[in-house]
């Protein structure tokens, strides 16, 4: 049976029962007429997902909800949901992503290409086929070029740090020494460290899963500092978003005369200084909160060029190369 509209506070509402389904919304209208044709497409759209499934009837911004509503997220989502918006997922076809991210990031390298214009997608789709709402989707990345980036240093660090101010300082050190995303590291509250113990917790916006870091004395000196500062409403480090940080962190690196190094640096600055001193790449891996040791070697496995370096098949003892630093050149961390 058609569905029964009703008035509430003079708005349209309707309710039934539709392919089995109870139905009972607000149509946010005062007027009959756009009622009645809101009433019939509601109809419409429930016997297609009686008969062609949920995944018929899903838009990508209702499927986006349903990723955030499980506790997702991503700093992208919310830019290419502007592009999908009302697109069924039925639509979205490997392709159709494809052509669409090239459609709206123009000239853009292939590592934007997949950070902004499918990664996000590709959660979003594949999270709600997990629930059975619609079919999963597999699609070719872009290729992406590896670009050789500079891992920061301890000197580096505290070369930033002398002339930043606590927050922004703390902030570097924090990345470098724990393995932090910046977005790790901006979320950080006061209840997630244990000073005491020398422990943070960190939320992993990666994984989805969270990691106890280990914070070496130098920075439990810096944190105990911040936590004489507090500032209301704000997390350990002060800032509510990237788009705050970059301007001070540029002009700490300008009074420091530095090399200018991105804050995402600082965190290979801690894979590459674990790596160089012998730590294994499955405990680097499970201490930075990398997937996996493989995406590890990926980005930070990089061979030896010295071809001396086989003299060492020949020692009893080991011997330094003079190569040895570009055996752990950093490639760009997509992650």
């Amino acid at each position: 049976m058609p569905l029964y509209l009703f008035q509430r506070n003079g708005i349209w509402n309707c309710r039934g029962t539709v392919a089995g389904r109870i139905i009972r919304r607000s149509l946010k209208t005062t007027d009959k007429t756009i009622a009645a044709r809101e009433a019939s497409q509601i109809e419409q759209r429930e016997w297609k997902r009686r008969h062609d499934g949920p995944g018929s009837v899903l838009t990508f911004a209702q499927a986006a909800m349903h990723y955030r509503g499980g506790g997702k997220d991503d700093q992208w989502l919310s830019f290419i949901e502007d592009h999908l918006k009302d697109t069924l997922i039925s639509e979205i076809t490997p392709g159709y992503l494809r052509t669409l991210a090239v459609k709206i990031l123009p000239g853009c390298s292939g590592a934007t290409l997949n950070r902004k214009g499918l990664t996000s997608a590709i959660a979003v789709i594949n999270y709600c086929a997990e629930d059975g709402l619609c079919s999963p989707i597999k699609v070719k990345r872009f290729k992406e070029d590896s670009k050789i980036k500079e891992p920061a240093t301890l000197e580096w660090v505290n070369a930033f740090a002398a002339n930043a101010n606590p927050h922004v300082g703390a902030l570097c050190m924090f990345m470098f020494m724990t393995g932090a995303r910046i977005g790790e590291a901006i979320a950080l509250q006061w209840n997630d460290l244990n000073l005491d113990d020398r422990t943070a917790l960190i939320r992993q916006t990666k994984t989805g899963s969270d990691r106890l870091a280990n914070l070496p004395p130098p920075l439990v000196a810096k944190l105990r500092l911040l936590s004489e500062m507090k500032i209301p409403d704000r997390g350990v480090f002060g800032y509510n978003g990237r788009g705050d940080l970059w301007r001070v962190w540029a002009a700490a690196i300008e009074r420091a005369k530095i090399k200018h190094l991105s804050p995402h640096c600082c965190r290979h600055g801690f894979a590459t200084g674990l790596l160089r001193r012998g730590v294994d790449v499955v405990t680097v891996a499970h201490l930075g909160g990398w997937k996996s040791p493989a995406l590890v070697l990926k980005i930070y496995g990089h061979a030896n060029r010295n071809r001396n370096i086989t003299d060492l098949l020949a020692q009893n003892e080991h011997i330094a190369t003079a190569d040895s630093d570009n055996a752990l050149k950093v490639v760009s961390d997509s992650e």
